[in-house]
């Protein structure tokens, strides 16, 4: 429940970062924010304008754009004392979800041996930030609409209804638009929730962010290692500034923790940079003469069949699992959503090519 780090001075050098316990992430988050680039800087101000409100924030943007780290400077600038408490919505299970959600009592349930409040009773009087909003069950989605409305939580086993002090701000990296139309959110609950809407922009519009961050992570990583700060040439900011960042902040924090395990002299040249050769277009720089995915896909396929490629049907959708699963982040639901497949035959397929093992399958299907 710890606070982001806040360094805000001039707009050129304004920082947010994660510090204390969340700066060690479980999942692929960003752990630090800068509002240098011109699109950063009216992120800022429009979150400067809605904070104060009691209205509930939705953020959208890609994985590791620094989704909750905006939360919690929207908590920071809001009038509330209470703490700031967040919960992903896609590392919990369907089973113990309306739990941790809203608590149960004693006995509620095999295994509930203590009475225990939930995420909404721990956040009263500050703000509950729910990230991955849209890998929310639609039985919690009725759930939470009523929790909302009502400004009261049930426990389970319990006829009481507490009454609650919150300020909701959700995330998501999916178009909740999409789930809408595909009936996996309800459209009710999203009116709710989009009454401010935030839109982080991913790390390849806002060239202008890349290198205070790099300058960030490398001075953090610098002193975590105890060795001398180099710097970056000119090359090496080139490079920088042309990649597509995929992972967005994330990934460029792992590029520049590698650089200086690597580096050898005082200066990070392209060579120390571990970037991804396949990764999005940068910058709309794809040229329009490249074929279309599916075309790429079928030639790659035609080259593979020419060689007489051994258990080729079994690699092929190995790969296909592994790539949806890893482009998910590791999230059974939407992986099962982005193939298009029920999230049982992801799971088979999980099973089958050593993701899950027989117990965890068990677990998850009881």
């Amino acid at each position: 429940m710890d606070r982001a780090g806040q360094h805000l001075g001039a707009a050129d050098s304004r920082i947010l970062e994660l510090r204390g316990a969340s700066a060690e992430p479980t999942t692929i988050r960003a752990k630090a924010l800068v509002f240098a680039d011109p699109l950063s800087q009216q992120l800022l101000h429009y979150l400067e304008q809605v904070s104060p409100s009691e209205a509930p924030v939705l953020i959208i943007g890609e994985t590791g754009t620094g989704k909750e780290l905006i939360a919690r400077h929207i908590h920071h600038l809001s009038r509330r004392r209470g703490p700031f408490v967040a919960v992903n919505c896609g590392a919990i299970s369907e089973q113990l979800a309306d739990s941790e959600l809203f608590g149960h009592e004693q006995g509620a349930y095999t295994g509930a041996n203590t009475r225990r409040e939930g995420w909404f009773e721990a956040a009263n009087g500050g703000t509950l930030f729910l990230d991955e909003i849209g890998d929310l069950p639609l039985s919690l989605q009725v759930k939470l609409l009523r929790v909302l409305q009502e400004c009261e939580v049930t426990r389970l086993g319990s006829r009481r209804a507490i009454p609650i002090d919150i300020r909701l701000v959700a995330a998501t990296n999916v178009d909740l638009n999409d789930a809408v139309a595909a009936q996996r959110f309800r459209l009710d609950l999203f009116y709710r929730l989009n009454i401010a809407q935030l839109r982080v922009p991913p790390l390849r519009e806002r060239i202008s962010d890349i290198m205070p961050l790099a300058q960030h992570f490398l001075g953090v990583y610098a002193q975590k290692l105890n060795t001398t700060r180099p710097s970056f040439s000119a090359a090496a900011i080139t490079a920088l500034e042309a990649y597509a960042w995929p992972g967005n902040i994330r990934e460029l924090e792992n590029v520049i923790h590698f650089a200086l395990l690597v580096c050898s002299d005082l200066e990070v040249r392209p060579e120390h940079l571990k970037l991804n050769s396949i990764s999005h277009p940068s910058n709309g720089s794809a040229t329009a003469t490249a074929a279309p995915p599916r075309e790429r896909i079928s030639s790659a396929v035609q080259e593979l069949l020419s060689l007489n490629t051994p258990d080729l049907y079994n690699t092929l959708e190995h790969q296909i699992v592994d790539e949806a699963f890893r482009y998910s982040g590791y999230n059974q639901v939407r992986a099962a959503a982005v193939l298009g497949i029920s999230r049982n035959v992801l799971r088979t397929l999980l099973k089958k090519y050593g993701y899950l093992s027989e117990r965890q399958t068990e677990i998850t299907n009881s």
